[in-house]
This record gives C-alpha cells, sequence and structure tokens, in this order.
C-alpha cells in the first residue's frame, strides 16, 4: 500500500519548509508547490514566473499535480504560501505592494481551492493561510490586510454547502510566526509572544488525523503569549 500524499504549496518558504519535513516523518508522499523546488518534498513543482494570468497559472499546476497522483486523491493541501508587505495609501509602492500581496496570499489559496474540488479525499483537510490583524483594519498594511481578509472569505465559503469542495476547511490566522527573517528584522521583539513554527504544523497534523479536534469553515487565529500557543 502506498503512503497517503498531502500537498503543500509554498513548502520552500520558512512554515512550508517545516511542514514538508513533518508530514515526510509521517510517512506522508508530500508535493512541494512553490516558486523553487524543496529537495526534502517528495515531488516539487516549480512555477514558472513568466505566467500572463492566473488561469495558466492554475492549469499548469493542476497538470503537473494529476501526473504526480495518477488517479490518487490527498488527505490534505496545507496553502502557507504568501509574504508580508507593508504601506498605507500614500506609501509610494502602495499599489504594487498590494498587488504582490493578492499575488502570493489570494492567487495561490485560489488555485489551492482549485486543487481540492479536483483532488482532495472527502475526508480530507484544506487548511489556507490568513492573518490574525486582517480580522480588523490594517492601516499600516492596508494590501496585506485586504489580500488576508479575502482568504478569510474564501474559507468561510469553501465550508458551505455547494462550495465544490468535499473536505473540511479551516483557516490560520497568525500573529508573528518564529522564523529567522523576522529574528533578523525585529531582534528586539519578544520572542515569547511569537509561534514556533512547528506548533503551527503540529496542530495542522492534528487536525487531519483527528477531525473533531476542528470545525470546517472556522478561522482559528494564532496567539502565542509567555511562550504559550492558543488556536482560538
Amino acid at each position: 500500500m502506498s503512503s497517503p500524499f498531502v500537498i503543500i504549496y509554498g513548502g520552500s518558504g520558512a512554515l512550508g519548509s517545516v511542514a514538508v519535513r513533518l508530514f515526510k516523518q509521517r510517512m506522508y508522499q508530500v508535493i512541494n508547490i512553490d516558486l523553487s523546488s524543496n529537495a526534502s518534498a517528495d515531488h516539487s513543482i516549480a512555477v514558472p514566473s513568466s505566467f500572463e494570468t492566473l488561469s495558466e497559472q492554475s492549469t499548469y499546476i493542476s497538470d503537473k499535480v494529476s501526473g504526480i497522483l495518477n488517479n490518487n486523491k490527498v488527505d490534505a493541501i496545507v496553502c502557507v504560501a504568501g509574504g508580508w508587505q507593508g504601506g498605507n495609501a500614500a506609501s509610494k509602492d502602495f499599489i504594487g505592494s498590494a498587488d504582490k500581496s493578492i499575488k502570493q496570499s489570494v492567487n495561490t489559496s485560489l488555485i489551492a481551492a482549485s486543487l481540492a474540488a479536483r483532488y482532495l479525499s472527502p475526508t480530507g483537510l484544506l487548511v489556507l493561510a490568513g492573518a490574525a490583524p486582517a480580522l480588523k483594519g490594517t492601516p499600516g498594511m492596508i494590501g496585506y490586510g485586504m489580500a488576508k481578509a479575502a482568504v478569510h472569505h474564501l474559507v468561510t465559503s469553501l465550508a458551505m454547502p455547494g462550495s465544490g469542495v468535499d473536505g473540511r476547511v479551516v483557516g490560520i490566522l497568525p500573529v508573528t510566526l518564529d522564523t529567522k527573517e523576522n529574528r533578523s528584522a525585529m531582534p528586539n521583539a519578544d520572542f515569547t509572544t511569537w509561534t514556533p513554527l512547528d506548533t503551527v504544523v503540529e496542530k495542522i497534523f492534528t487536525w487531519l488525523s483527528t477531525p473533531a479536534e476542528c470545525e470546517s469553515g472556522k478561522l482559528y487565529s494564532i496567539i502565542t503569549e509567555n511562550s504559550v500557543t492558543k488556536f482560538e
């Protein structure tokens, strides 16, 4: 019997790389989708940046996934692609940063949803990455907050009857993840309020293996205080 499949969208990034590693440890066949390959994954789909439309990009990825799965279904699709962009409406790069946020968070989530409609097991789990600050206004990072709010809406919609996705759908809404990049950018921050990457992935695995532990359609804010993390 072959090992079950999981798709990590953004599996070459900080959180995605941890997801690839931990799912591999649990004997999953991991398909990584990202702009670059991850040698630790069983299969990597490196997405060219030359596509002119989202439709072309989606078709390319779906065809690659179909060839790998060979009529199998996946147990989970975890989309953690993205990136932070700051800027208010008066910022010089406001439109450019907003456009980048949409491509990084909204477009990848839409493609993940499309993959879920085609390849996710009826008992499987789709995880999309929002952001806790985007539950309210984000004046200093408008494009980023808007993109993440759109992901929140997508989670809610996909969990409803008639969405085209049969499995469970949840959103993870971190505040600040404990990454090397964030520590380098904010060396004087209070790291006891930052969420370890392993903690996030372990929770996703719990939701996958124990369906009663999560509610489809729910947005889980990830709050860390005094090095203790809660999913609320």
